[in-house]
């Protein structure tokens, strides 16, 4: 059957569409939510049936564990056990918001969520929408990207149905997400704090909190985070990453592929007059306005039906380092170095 559309005000959410929604996850049905971050695919985390729907609707590997969303500060210990300090310090300061928690698992978490593992990744989004389900829901939700998996996440819910239109029961359609890339994700079971993925949030502003410096994942550590696969975050069209600033080197693998017979697009920062023929797409030289727009830039690419995307690499500046992990991952230059 076709995925219901449910319209929803990103603002003030209408309480029958809430209502809805709410209604078809008690029932162990996925709905597809916004997010301040991208569109969220959401299942009961209590329902271990739902939540294995998840991973099938999506095409994921039953060991990548899903992040909980919560809606109350109480609904902490719902999920999570033996919670540090740290984690307060933290919630105070940024949650609701984009940031994820990983934290030891709560015995009552079905083991699916996690994907065997002991530790549960764990956030409040700010969304009036998602804010808004959860609490008519009255539990947490296991919600990982509305996507297939590896590829672009959705940040509208056109990007939802395009990836999973009768594959989930609704999407509740509440607008552009405001943050557009997926959200920090950051241990807090180890010591110090291990930061597996880089978001739009500062970690300057994060270890300031914490009280001291993250470490970075450890070769042979089980994976404790979503979105670490070396190709994650990827359009149908291959991506080619140039060096930021590098205009002329943009020119020629436009040219290249061009002369290869390929339809080529430019995705770009710099001012930059592409060959004829050749899609151009220029984003902001702000790190929070470009992550709002880039996926939404990839999809649009991708509808265009483009063969590859050329793709103009951010500054080398820790405010676009959670962009930077998303262009080499869609772009495949990172080489896998942790084991599950």
């Amino acid at each position: 059957m076709p995925t219901e559309r449910i319209p929803c005000h990103p603002e003030f959410p209408e309480p029958d569409a809430i209502a809805r929604a709410a209604a078809l996850l008690r029932r162990g049905e996925l709905v597809a939510f916004p997010t301040e971050t991208v569109y969220g695919l959401g299942a009961l985390a209590w329902d271990a049936d739902a939540v294995a729907k998840v991973f099938a609707a999506k095409g994921r590997p039953a060991n990548n564990p899903l992040i909980v969303h919560i809606a109350e500060r109480n609904w902490l210990e719902w999920v999570a056990v033996d919670i540090p300090p740290v984690a307060y310090r933290l919630v105070e300061a940024f949650f609701p918001g984009p940031l994820t928690l990983v934290l030891r698992k709560h015995e009552r978490l079905p083991a699916v969520v996690t994907g065997g593992g002991t530790t549960v990744g764990v956030r409040w989004p700010a969304h009036p929408v998602a804010q808004a389900l959860l609490r008519a829901v009255g539990a947490p939700l296991a919600a990982p990207s509305a996507n297939r998996f590896t590829e672009v996440s959705p940040t509208t819910a056109e990007h939802v149905l395009k990836s999973l239109d009768g594959h989930i029961a609704a999407v509740l359609d509440g607008g552009p997400c405001p943050v557009g890339i997926e959200s920090t994700v950051l241990d807090v079971t180890t010591s110090p704090p291990t930061l597996w993925r880089a978001g739009i949030l500062s970690q300057a502003a994060l270890e300031a909190v914490a009280g001291q410096r993250f470490q970075q994942p450890q070769p042979g550590t089980r994976i404790a985070s979503p979105g670490q696969f070396p190709r994650h975050y990827a359009p149908r069209a291959r991506v080619e990453l140039v060096p930021a600033g590098d205009v002329l080197s943009i020119k020629d693998r436009l040219a290249w592929w061009l002369a290869q017979g390929q339809r080529p697009a430019a995705l770009v920062i710099s001012e930059f007059v592409p060959p004829g023929g050749v899609l151009l797409l220029r984003l902001p030289a702000q790190a929070a306005d470009y992550a709002r727009q880039l996926y939404a830039a990839m999809h649009e690419l991708d509808a265009q039906g483009v063969d590859v995307m050329v793709i103009e690499h951010v500054p080398d500046d820790p405010a676009w380092d959670g962009l930077r992990d998303r262009l080499n991952r869609a772009a495949c230059v990172l080489k896998p170095d942790i084991n599950d």
